[in-house]
């Protein structure tokens, strides 16, 4: 969920003429009429907010260590913690690639055209698992049509199907058909129909195979064809099996569906046709091979993975290999991808395939939109000369998938009005953006202008989610090659005038430390104590989201900041970075590292006025927020000091005042803030949130009965709490809530 995005600010009363942009710098679709309004709209989102949206629409891959790190926090929840450092859970390693197996079983790659061996049909059966009720059915059509036409996606084991429909009809010998064979020439293939049976140079096979037919739109495979191929089968005795994709053109054709087997269904064949029953089990029950039937593998795969499987059987290859090779399957169809030549893969094809990489479970609608937006800067990149066009219709929503080997499922996205069912386009190996990703970066870096380009674009978007996946897909990209991403990218966005820049600048170095990219936190230091203004703000952002693994260092780097920033401005400090500052205090103060945080801020509150100004600041804007970010959710703080007290009082714990734990160290902050006259009134301010909230819920009525006695050491702090009590009015005008008069019982009684 995401803050609205901020009003227009009033105008100076005369505007600076506009400094011209970089060529490669975008600018929103609102700048181009006027570039200076753009700007003085730009105004930097909450911290708090923020983070949220991180969470919120950071992709999958990043979530699950995303939301653990994020865990922890003051109600155990997702939403109240930091990013803490580490690598991505599996076996996806982003600074390297490992051995790249070339899939596809010996002997059954499919030749222009010419006659099947017997032995390799013969090896094919033996490994062959499928429907048998769909195969009969398949058989029985065949057998009384003479020709069949099956649909279904590519590398789902369509021609093995048809090899072995023709096997088990008695079609022998089994010819293979050019692939240049077009729908209206397809009885062409067959000869002369007046030929002798026995003429010389006339083809004697029964069965026939043409894969992959791709008829035009214009040219679809029509029912006459078939009736005249139909013919000349009759007269030879001899079948045809015609594969296509789903969605292929037919005019008055009904296609047959090609569902293939389970990949534990093609293992468990092929294993037990090439090793005995026994070694069969016991390979089937390897831990690798539950991973790799999880992992939804094509059955070319499954079919390599058998061989190598056989292999480690006989010790010829080692358990590395078996725990490798679906890593590296996926790799090696990820290089397939991008190195197929134009005719077998479209240049629009490979920009979804890196947008889906992106936006991985994120609404397919807009990862279609946004590839396209990619496709023309790759076509820029081709060929300057020519204008990008991007076709508006003709795009098949299954095609595209089943290339992606990805699916549509119905979630839930978050969005500033609250959680919105979405259409989801989603990788069924959750690996795949990451191995994508990477390849494209280091595999392809002639496609990196282009890249820079889509992702400068994707900053400047108005929506949240497009922005997180940004910086996402950078965070990717640093990982696999930081120096060219800062250069690049990164550094770009943080010393860029937009605030929205910077804040992608900030995610994609928090998400980068997240997934283990080496030193982040140096780069925040080196920033955050000599940057310019506006890496020291991106800096300062950053600490907020990864300080919670390292809470010392953390808050030392923030009081160092603070303590320039007074050094520098004594007489007119920054209040933009000041506030900055005081906000990653809070983000630290409600993480998982809270009892460390709030130990540091009441060991070094004293320090100095830059120190205990960043302290106070940074607590009272702690105490604003609620469960849930609920009017009327209970304090964070609040619930905090409740429960440290209940525990405290259970285990009998005697400390000094000023200890590390919130029992004593969130009262003592409280009074402090209540006392310095910097903060007195948003302190009051925020107590009397909390007394309007304890009026709905007795939860927070009794965690703020036990706090408010521990507030009171002086005559001064009763009286400004008594007064508080005795004059706060309702909400909206309405009488004082009458829990004020039992808060105040409880205050007096002390």
């Amino acid at each position: 969920m995401s803050t609205p995005e901020p009003q227009e600010a009033p105008r100076p009363a005369g505007p600076p003429a506009p400094e011209p942009a970089a060529a490669d710098e975008p600018r929103p679709a609102d700048a181009a009429a006027d570039p200076d309004a753009a700007e003085e709209r730009d105004q930097p989102q909450d911290a708090w907010s923020a983070r949220r949206d991180l969470v919120d629409h950071s992709p999958r891959s990043m979530n699950v260590g995303a939301r653990a790190r994020f865990s922890g926090g003051l109600l155990g929840g997702d939403q109240h913690g930091g990013i803490s450092g580490g690598h991505f859970t599996g076996d996806v390693f982003l600074g390297g690639k490992t051995e790249v197996y070339r899939v596809g079983a010996p002997g059954t790659a499919t030749p222009a055209s010419g006659e099947v061996p017997e032995a390799t049909l013969a090896e094919l059966e033996r490994g062959f698992a499928a429907d048998e009720q769909l195969m009969e059915r398949l058989l029985r059509r065949l057998r009384e049509d003479r020709v069949l036409v099956l649909s279904g996606g590519r590398f789902t084991g369509r021609r093995t199907a048809a090899l072995m429909l023709l096997r088990r009809l008695g079609a022998h010998p089994v010819r293979t058909l050019a692939r240049d064979t077009t729908a209206a020439g397809l009885a062409d293939r067959f000869g002369d129909e007046h030929a002798a049976p026995d003429a010389p140079g006339r083809d004697k096979a029964r069965g026939h195979v043409l894969c992959d037919l791709t008829p035009r739109r214009d040219q679809p495979l029509r029912w006459t064809h078939l009736l005249a191929v139909r013919e000349r089968l009759a007269e030879r005795d001899a079948y045809l099996v015609v594969t296509l994709d789903p969605g292929a053109a037919l005019d008055d054709v009904t296609a047959e569906e090609w569902r293939p087997p389970a990949a534990a269904e093609v293992l468990a064949a092929r294993l037990r046709a090439r090793t005995d029953e026994e070694t069969a089990g016991r390979l089937l029950a390897l831990p690798e091979v539950a991973d790799f039937l999880g992992r939804s593998h094509q059955p070319r795969e499954t079919a390599e993975f058998a061989g190598l499987l056989v292999r480690y059987a006989t010790a010829e290859a080692d358990a590395a290999d078996v725990a490798r090779f679906s890593l590296a399957s996926l790799e090696s169809q990820v290089q397939e991808w991008f190195e197929a030549p134009e005719s077998e893969l479209h240049l629009r094809d490979k920009a979804f395939l890196v947008a889906l990489a992106a936006f991985d479970g994120g609404p397919y609608a807009l990862t279609a939109e946004l590839s396209d937006l990619l496709y023309r800067h790759l076509q820029e990149t081709e060929n300057r000369a020519r204008v990008p066009e991007v076709p508006v219709f003709g795009t098949h929503v299954g095609k595209r998938l089943q290339l992606a080997r990805a699916e549509m499922k119905w979630e839930p996205e978050q969005t500033e009005w609250g959680p919105v069912d979405q259409q989801k386009a989603v990788f069924r190996d959750e690996r795949a953006s990451l191995v994508l990703l990477r390849e494209v970066w280091t595999g392809h870096p002639s496609a990196r202008p282009a890249l820079i380009r889509w992702l400068r674009q994707l900053a400047d978007d108005g929506r949240p989610l497009v922005r997180t996946r940004a910086a996402s897909t950078v965070a990717v990209l640093a990982r696999t090659d930081l120096p060219s991403a800062m250069a690049l990218v990164i550094e770009p966005w943080g010393t860029s005038k937009r605030y929205r820049h910077r804040l992608v600048a900030v995610n994609a170095l928090a998400l980068a430390h997240l997934v283990g990219t080496p030193n982040i936190p140096r780069i925040l230091d080196a920033w955050c104590e000599d940057g310019p203004a506006p890496l020291r703000w991106v800096a300062v952002r950053a600490y907020g989201l990864i300080g919670a693994e390292r809470p010392v260092q953390a808050m030392a780097a923030l009081r160092r900041a603070v303590r320039r920033l007074y050094e520098d401005q004594p007489d007119d400090i920054d209040g933009e970075l000041a506030d900055e500052l005081a906000e990653a205090v809070a983000l630290l103060l409600l993480s998982a590292a809270s009892d460390s945080v709030l130990g540091e801020l009441c060991a070094h509150l004293d320090d100095d006025r830059a120190v205990r100004d960043l302290t106070l600041t940074g607590f009272i804007g702690a105490c604003e927020h609620t469960e849930g970010d609920e009017r009327y959710g209970a304090p964070l703080v609040l619930d905090w000091f409740a429960r440290a007290t209940t525990e405290r009082a259970t285990a009998a714990l005697v400390t000094d005042d000023r200890g590390t734990t919130a029992a004593q160290g969130v009262p003592f902050l409280w009074r402090a803030a209540l006392a310095d006259l910097g903060t007195t009134r948003q302190a009051l301010r925020v107590l009397s949130r909390w007394v309007l909230i304890a009026d709905r819920s007795a939860p927070v009525e009794w965690a703020l009965a036990a706090l408010l006695p521990r507030l009171v050491t002086t005559a001064t702090e009763y009286e400004r709490l008594s007064h508080l009590l005795r004059t706060m009015p309702g909400e909206d005008g309405a009488r004082p809530p009458e829990v004020a008069a039992r808060l105040l019982t409880v205050l007096s009684a002390h």
